[in-house]
């Protein structure tokens, strides 16, 4: 009788832990459906992408413009702007990568919409987060020194070529022996030209290596956080669409202002490639918002494969801001550089405070976007 009693328990046990299997099963199955977007007003949709594409034009190339139309001298009006919105991006940059970009991935990464594999180590976004930090560290480090090797080889052939100069001259020259044996070794000739010539080739200096590599990277960055922006915006609920819009367009400007100010600091001579890297920046987060527009009614968001890429791409995008903001702008900028450290306090002032103001609203703007 006990026998039959223990037997009919574990049987009932079973049957509640299969019912509540399915039930499980069920749910993650609804959890993981593609979602239907009920009245998806298309010239809204359509309406968005152009919004956007104003809103990142103007955040990219307004510190560009003002940096370009005339020149200004440090201390002046437009020198203390730009130099608000430069500290200002590095804090924008900080928060897109610690609020919007691995938070997102930790998430996605622990959705019970991916398989097995992805769900038994919790710790896959910091793992492809800190791989895009030692890539870009590998990356820059070999861009620096193959940019170093260029300038070496171009510095020798320009020697020789000197060299060749000044013993032509000599030879053909009537001059006095002695003046004949001083002429090729004369050191200041030999560096003086050798100088300019190397300025004149355009090759960067160690620190304009850096800041030209890290801004390219920077964009990198940037541009690949902006697709799964657009297509996310472009496969929102009607209920969330107006309120997700306002926040991107804040965001969107935001960082338009910290990689503008940043395109400033590389120097570059002309208008050409600024605009380019303007351009480039402007334009990919409409473009997923149009491919965004044009699944919408295959999309699923909710697949293991649209989560798992979202998921990679938002933890690789936050390494390399991470890189960025800390490398790249913030010790190279601030501890680093003798010129912000000899600056007057209230220069540091300003610029520590628009830092944290950049950090501080773009850590808002998480809440809703």
């Amino acid at each position: 009788m006990l026998f039959k009693s223990w037997k009919s328990l574990l049987i009932g046990c079973t049957l509640i832990t299969c019912v509540y299997a399915q039930e499980d099963a069920t749910s993650i199955e609804e959890q993981c459906a593609q979602e239907s977007i009920v009245d998806y007003n298309m010239p809204l949709r359509v309406g968005a992408l152009f919004i956007i594409l104003v809103t990142s034009a103007l955040g990219v190339f307004t510190p560009i413009v003002m940096h370009r139309i005339s020149p200004y001298s440090k201390g002046s009006t437009r020198d203390w702007v730009l130099t608000m919105g430069k500290f200002f991006g590095t804090g924008v940059i900080l928060a897109t990568a610690f609020v919007h970009m691995l938070p997102e991935a930790l998430e996605n990464f622990s959705s019970p919409c991916l398989g097995a594999g992805w769900q038994s180590y919790s710790a896959f976004a910091g793992v492809f987060c800190m791989m895009a930090s030692f890539a870009l560290q590998l990356l820059e480090l070999g861009a620096v020194a193959n940019i170093e090797r260029i300038r070496a080889n171009k510095a020798a052939q320009i020697k020789c070529m000197d060299l060749e100069k000044v013993s032509d001259s000599s030879v053909s020259s009537d001059s006095t022996d002695t003046t004949a044996r001083n002429s090729p070794i004369d050191p200041q000739y030999v560096e003086h030209d050798h100088e300019g010539h190397v300025h004149s080739a355009g090759l960067f200096e160690e620190g304009d290596a850096f800041k030209h590599i890290g801004t390219l990277i920077l964009e990198l960055g940037i541009v690949m956080h902006s697709i799964i922006v657009g297509i996310t915006l472009s496969n929102t609920g009607t209920d969330e669409f107006v309120t997700l819009l306002i926040a991107l367009v804040f965001h969107q400007f935001f960082e338009g202002v910290a990689l503008g100010t940043r395109i400033n600091d590389m120097n570059i001579q002309g208008w050409r490639r600024p605009t380019l890297m303007g351009v480039l920046f402007m334009v990919m987060t409409p473009i997923g918002c149009a491919i965004g527009i044009g699944i919408h009614s295959s999309f699923n968001p909710n697949s293991s494969s649209s989560i798992l890429a979202s998921a990679i791409l938002d933890s690789l995008s936050a390494g390399i801001l991470l890189y960025n903001a800390y490398i790249s702008l913030m010790s190279q900028e601030i501890n680093q550089n003798p010129e912000f450290r000899q600056a007057p306090f209230s220069r540091k002032l300003v610029c520590f405070v628009s830092m944290y103001c950049g950090a501080g609203l773009m850590a808002l703007l998480g809440k809703w976007a």
